[in-house]
């Protein structure tokens, strides 16, 4: 049987990317990290953690730690059914910003005696980490579903393309066209970030494959805030703009062509006991927010 402490570093490790910040954490030494490690490294007679900054776990180490966190949860499971007292049990969750920014945070905030270690990543990947065994659940644009995952569809987060006034009138004066796209400044997430270009490639005549000159910003809040400013155009989530359409401060770049992408709430079939508040709670917010 492996020992639960060790493997409880294994995944501090990992999910910190150092032993001195695992250490930190677990309020052990780093010599009694390193001692951990090794001692579980001989038992498997794998290598677990690759040493580096950050250090980060090979496939096996990666396996250790989806076993370590589903049997955490299925304890903490156990203890509730049996009426013991039982200690808030971390989840670690992949979503996506725009959906942390509109319906998460209340989903999360609704649920008790949880504790959250959020992955954010963009949609098209969070299933990714999902797949890896680094999380328990994802939202992701992926329908799936995985080998030993469910899913459940969530609805669609809907896209307005979106810029000031002003900027409308500098940037497209003679209307949305192929050269105006071309040369007006959008914004990015990210690499991972597309809906600009999916947009862009779908509304434009003859923007068939676009190249946008665009600003990098990893922030949903700080994307409304740019628009709002005139730094550039962007695809904001609907539910943050709103307010800002209605009053004026925000204008769609063509009005009526909003882009829906459709989420997905995904997770392993061992945790869903322990995350079936959080599934309701985010059922429920989605409703609330997403498109059917």
């Amino acid at each position: 049987m492996l020992d639960p402490a060790h493997l409880a570093t294994l995944a501090a490790v990992h999910r910190r990317g150092s032993f001195d910040l695992a250490a930190a954490e677990l309020h052990l030494t780093a010599s009694a990290i390193s001692q951990r490690i090794k001692a579980l490294e001989e038992r498997t007679g794998a290598l677990l953690i690759r040493r580096g900054t950050p250090c980060t776990a090979t496939e096996t180490g990666l396996r250790l730690i989806r076993h370590h966190d589903e049997i955490a949860l299925l304890e903490r499971a156990l203890d509730q059914e049996l009426g013991l007292a039982a200690g808030p049990a971390t989840l670690r969750i992949a979503v996506n910003a725009d959906s942390l920014a509109t319906f998460v945070i209340p989903a999360l905030a609704a649920t008790d005696g949880l504790l959250f270690d959020l992955v954010i990543d963009d949609q098209d990947v969070s299933q990714d980490w999902l797949r890896r065994g680094e999380v328990v659940a994802a939202i992701t644009a992926h329908p799936g579903p995985l080998q030993g995952c469910d899913t459940i569809p969530l609805g669609a987060l809907r896209y307005r393309a979106t810029a000031s006034p002003a900027y409308v009138r500098r940037w497209f004066s003679d209307g949305v066209t192929a050269e105006a796209m071309a040369a007006a400044p959008a914004l990015t997430f990210s690499d991972k970030d597309r809906l600009q270009t999916r947009w862009a490639a779908a509304r434009v005549p003859g923007l068939t494959r676009p190249l946008l000159p665009t600003h990098r910003m990893a922030s949903s809040h700080a994307f409304v805030d740019a628009c709002r400013a005139g730094l550039g155009w962007a695809m904001n989530p609907e539910p943050l703009v709103t307010r800002l359409l209605a009053d004026g401060n925000l204008v769609e770049l063509i009005p009526d062509t909003p882009l829906d992408v459709a989420l997905y709430w995904q997770f392993t079939r061992l945790s869903a006991p322990s995350l079936a508040p959080v599934t309701e709670a985010i059922r429920r917010a989605a409703r609330a927010s997403l498109v059917a």
